[in-house]
């Protein structure tokens, strides 16, 4: 059953000639909301600046449609936060030189937990067996005759503060967003015996609102108001373990029809899958996914498998393979596109290490694939050369998504540390969560050794407990290797995370910067370029003119 909630409203502009609060609420398909929750939101335009009233309604419409865009595998704070940033930018740039000002406190209700957004002096209470709880905090100055003056808001200063609370729903409870038009002219009891006497959501908005005017409030007044009806059975990530119910394939064969494919080949067979190449009715090669028969009873290894899909529809692009709708899917498994080429590890077999300029124009791609997916809130976990793979156009893609991780949604079983243990970073052998950096380091260990054929700390084994002191230079197997190319190796690959690149995006810059100073060094004198050569080819000038000169005195002679 998904979340179901009953809300009210009510909001008005009391003795002055305009309202400026506003209020939103956001109900989405059952599809977006359990990927992205309901919204509730209040806003009170600060009517002393620009254009209050504008302030909050733009803020609530950008709020309403923006968040709504953000990948699915973002955090709702972290959605929030990003949107209101670059939301409170526009609102400082668009006051024809007055800030347009407002307050805002916004709930998110997803799956069985809620997030809140604050900033301002608006509040959000709960209430919950008869108990009111203040969720927020005033963002007014202290000192007297300065209580109603914002030290925080929406379009005051250059760097937006927001207040973040995540929590459990609980059955039954309420929650209460009010405007200071409200809660500054009644008492918390005032709310309370409201809240217990009238059990229809918008008459007992507009009792607040009614009371407060009554009381003497000379502001708008606004109240939404939301109860929690029904719990959702289960959150995003379970919802996907429920598909873990459709059985597995049996073993398939050569020429063999199978739920519209025709099986190719069996590519690969492990303990952790099997996949088969395949075709559709038009011809075009896929390749299927699978659970070997072992892993049947294995309750993580179904909904592992989904999530893995999962991952991959959420990063569409030309760095990640692409996966097939299957909207008749009976089976456990997915399908994703065949690509032409091969893998870096397949390439490094054949050919060994990589020359210097096909290494440059890999490394930037390398980096540029992993920061679109940590956008996305994803981590790889087991970036190596076996997946990465390159097709015939050159283009690079990251396969195998069975370990990634997403914060907040997945999940590790105890005592285990995926991965493989060469690029593994040090700090995830103490046990340190996933994090960007680990996946960076992943992918500069990949880059030393597709390079030099060598592990920057040695070859580590499974259940090997490594020590990591410094990482020998990538220059002492590669002479050829320019000496800020040697820097931003050992850099990338650092055992402290903290030396390391704290985003793909600062790699990048650095790499561009370090091919911006190669490009526009001044070129140096032969002789210090080409030393050697100019010496030999000195004194292979003097052993002609001295021969020249002993020809020419025998014939004198």
């Amino acid at each position: 059953m998904p979340l179901q909630l009953t809300f009210g409203e009510a909001t008005a502009t009391g003795p002055r000639e305009e309202n400026q609060d506003a209020l939103r609420i956001v109900t989405p398909t059952p599809t977006l909301a359990a990927s992205k929750g309901a919204m509730f939101a209040i806003a009170d335009g600060v009517s002393h600046c620009a254009d209050g009233g504008l302030a909050a309604r733009a803020t609530l419409q950008a709020l309403a449609t923006d968040y709504y865009a953000t990948p699915e595998t973002w955090s709702v704070a972290q959605s929030l936060d990003r949107l209101l940033v670059a939301h409170n930018r526009w609102l400082q740039a668009n006051g024809g030189g007055q800030p347009l000002l407002t307050t805002l406190t916004a709930l998110v209700l997803r799956g069985r937990r809620f997030t809140l957004a604050h900033v301002g002096d608006c509040r959000a209470y709960r209430w919950h067996d008869d108990a009111l709880q203040r969720l927020s905090e005033d963002h007014v100055w202290e000192q007297p005759n300065m209580q109603h003056v914002l030290k925080r808001a929406m379009g005051l200063d250059q760097h937006l503060v927001v207040d973040y609370l995540d929590g459990e729903l609980r059955l039954g409870e309420c929650f209460a967003l009010l405007s200071d038009g409200v809660w500054a002219s009644i008492t918390e009891g005032d709310i309370q015996n409201i809240l217990q006497a009238e059990p229809d959501l918008s008459r007992a908005a507009h009792a607040l609102v009614n009371l407060a005017h009554q009381t003497g409030s000379q502001d708008n007044a606004s109240a939404l108001l939301l109860r929690v009806d029904e719990l959702p059975e289960a959150a995003l990530a379970d919802s996907l373990a429920q598909l873990a119910d459709w059985p597995l394939p049996p073993k398939l064969r050569a020429g063999q029809l199978f739920e519209g494919w025709t099986i190719t080949a069996l590519l690969a067979e492990s303990r952790q899958s099997l996949v088969y190449r395949v075709s559709d009715q038009q011809g075009q090669t896929w390749l299927l996914k699978t659970l070997p028969p072992g892993r049947h009873d294995e309750p993580e290894a179904g909904p592992a498998l989904l999530q893995e899909e999962w991952f991959l529809r959420r990063v569409a692009g030309r760095h990640f393979p692409e996966t097939h709708g299957l909207p008749q899917r009976q089976h456990l498994y997915y399908v994703q596109r065949e690509y032409s080429g091969q893998t870096l590890a397949q390439q490094f077999t054949q050919q060994g290490p990589m020359e210097m300029v096909d290494w440059l124009q890999l490394t930037p791609r390398l980096i540029r694939a992993l920061g679109m997916l940590h956008r996305r809130n994803i981590l790889h976990r087991d970036i190596k050369p076996e997946n990465l793979h390159r097709d015939d156009a050159g283009e690079l893609r990251l396969l195998d998504f069975g370990l990634a991780y997403c914060p907040g949604l997945s999940q590790d079983q105890p005592h285990t540390l995926p991965g493989t243990p060469s690029y593994i970073a040090p700090e995830a052998f103490a046990g340190a969560l996933p994090s960007r950096e680990q996946d960076l380091y992943a992918a500069g260990v990949t880059l030393y050794y597709l390079l030099t054929g060598h592990y920057p700390y040695g070859e580590i084994e499974a259940f090997q407990r490594p020590r990591f002191g410094n990482p020998v230079p990538a220059s002492r197997y590669r002479p050829d290797l320019p000496q800020w190319l040697d820097d931003m190796l050992k850099r990338a690959v650092a055992a402290d995370p903290a030396q390391r690149f704290e985003t793909a995006e600062e790699w990048l810059l650095t790499l561009e910067q370090g091919e911006r100073l190669i490009g526009a060094a001044p070129k140096l004198p032969l002789l210090e370029r080409e030393p050697l050569k100019v010496w030999r080819s000195l004194a292979l000038c003097s052993l002609l003119l001295n021969l020249v000169m002993l020809v020419w005195l025998a014939k004198g002679a």
